[in-house]
């Protein structure tokens, strides 16, 4: 099959750059197109990926965000794709507005619509205050753009259920649902079980950090905080000597650590949040909060606990009956393979053939 990947941008190796590597490997011959590269940073895989006319400004990799009022114009001024079987898109943000020739089906794996757009409110803060004004004008703008390229989408396809909504509300349409890829083939059980708690992500508002150690300085029980990011000096001088900072590691020492945690800690609402998935591939429950992607992957009861609030105290209720379990790790890990890479692909590949056997169907 012919394949062509749009995707916003390639500037590192994360979660959504884990899917379209997935594809790669599905569609091996497949073109991949961006809007601005540093390929250095990435598996080979990525190596042949086009970039837009977006690469030729200077440092265009370290400031891509500060491109996003360019990213239309990046996909609306580049050649129409042609002489292949689909397009799927790759999209947060733009992607989803890529060209194509007329028959050419196109379908949308959509990580969530585009936040700044649909959800200004809570993405306000990105913004220094002189430009939150202006930014919330240009977003209606936006969002009026975004809504008008969904019908150059056939199908759309979200992470998560949570997703899924947002789609219906913004765009008017149906999606199937493809959970992201986990390596659960390197995210395995092994090792003894400690008496920690572990949270892991980047130390910015929205993912609650301050939460956890809040929850923290009241209960008796180690936590290992693994991030960086703005909040981490406020975090440490809150922390109590129960809290410890590891800042970011590697893939195998964080496998170590989820192995042997008690469980994992996510208060955010995350659109999907693989770590939660990695955490019961290792074995390892998790705590989080009953919204997003959390009520895809934690089974209430038998691979976590979820909390209704993002509050302290139901979080530390809730760190005290982890405390408590002896959970099976064979038995939460065993839940945590419907999230595989290779069913990812199968997935994909199922609702792709579907598409091109009828690109005219309305989904």
């Amino acid at each position: 099959m012919r394949v062509a990947i749009a995707h916003e941008w390639l500037v590192s190796y994360a979660g959504s750059e884990r899917c379209v590597e997935q594809l790669a490997v599905a569609y091996p011959n497949a073109r991949i197109l961006t809007t601005v590269t540093a390929l250095e940073r990435l598996p080979a895989i990525f190596a042949g990926a086009e970039a837009s006319f977006l690469q030729r400004i200077p440092a265009a990799a370290e400031h891509y965000q500060k491109l996003l009022p360019l990213m239309p114009a990046s996909w609306r001024f580049r050649r129409p794709v042609v002489e292949v079987d689909v397009v799927i898109s790759s999209s947060h943000a733009c992607a989803k507005a890529v060209r194509m020739a007329p028959e050419i089906p196109h379908v949308c794996y959509c990580y969530t619509p585009m936040r700044y757009a649909w959800e200004f409110e809570l993405e306000r803060g990105r913004f220094p205050k002189r430009l939150q004004w202006p930014a919330e004008i240009a977003m209606a703008g936006f969002r009026r753009w975004d809504r008008a390229t969904a019908p150059g989408v056939n199908r759309f396809v979200a992470i998560s259920t949570d997703v899924a909504a947002r789609i219906k509300r913004a765009y008017g349409r149906s999606a199937d649902i493809v959970h992201p890829p986990v390596k659960t083939e390197y995210f395995t059980p092994g090792g003894a079980r400690g008496d920690y708690f572990l949270f892991v992500g980047r130390f910015v508002a929205y993912k609650r950090p301050d939460l956890v150690v809040e929850a923290f300085s009241d209960l008796p029980f180690p936590l290992k905080m693994v991030g960086a990011g703005p909040m981490e000096a406020q975090l440490r001088a809150r922390a109590t000597s129960n809290v410890e900072f590891l800042g970011r590691i590697p893939d195998e020492p964080l496998r170590a650590l989820m192995r042997s945690a008690r469980a994992m800690i996510f208060p955010a609402h995350e659109d999907f949040g693989i770590v939660m998935a990695e955490s019961l591939a290792c074995g390892t429950p998790v705590v989080a909060l009953a919204a997003g992607g959390a009520l895809d992957i934690v089974d209430q009861g038998e691979t976590g606990w979820l909390v209704t609030h993002q509050n302290a105290r139901l979080l530390r209720s809730a760190v005290r009956e982890a405390a408590l379990s002896s959970p099976d790790a064979l038995k939460v890990s065993a839940r945590a393979q419907r999230f595989g890479e290779a069913r990812y692909r199968a997935e994909m590949d199922a609702v792709v053939r579907e598409v091109c056997e009828d690109p005219r169907r309305a989904w």
